[in-house]
């Protein structure tokens, strides 16, 4: 039990670092950071961000490989950061007029940063 408590505390440094991280990241590509780890009852998003008339919803994902990381938001997760998305805009009706996009930042052990813009659309 206490192995699997230190693997968990080790895995969320890993994830503040990584989110740090993308943070510092998109915002040396122009993006301004609008919040992070924005939660409510619907869930957690990672990073809001904009950059012009875009607000991007951000999810950062680290895994061993760069192929893991981008395939690691599963539709199940797209969902709920929808949703939660919507909650958001409810809260900040001023961003209601901004496009929207979801993007994941993924992180390797080793290598930069990938940012794969646009990297899902809500369903219909």
């Amino acid at each position: 039990m206490a192995d699997r408590r230190r693997r968990g505390a080790r895995a969320r440094r890993q994830g503040h670092v990584a989110e740090s991280l993308a943070v510092l990241f998109l915002r040396l590509k122009g993006y301004r950071i609008l919040e992070r780890n924005w939660r409510s009852k619907l869930g957690e998003i990672d990073v809001l961000a904009r950059k012009g008339d875009l607000l991007v919803l951000v999810e950062v994902k680290t895994r061993g490989d760069a192929a893991s990381a981008r395939g690691a938001v599963l539709a199940p997760q797209r969902q709920r950061l929808i949703r939660s998305l919507g909650h958001y805009l409810k809260t900040r009706p001023e961003l209601a007029h901004l496009d929207l996009r979801c993007d994941v930042v993924a992180f390797a052990k080793l290598g930069w940063p990938i940012h794969l813009k646009d990297a899902w659309r809500p369903e219909a």
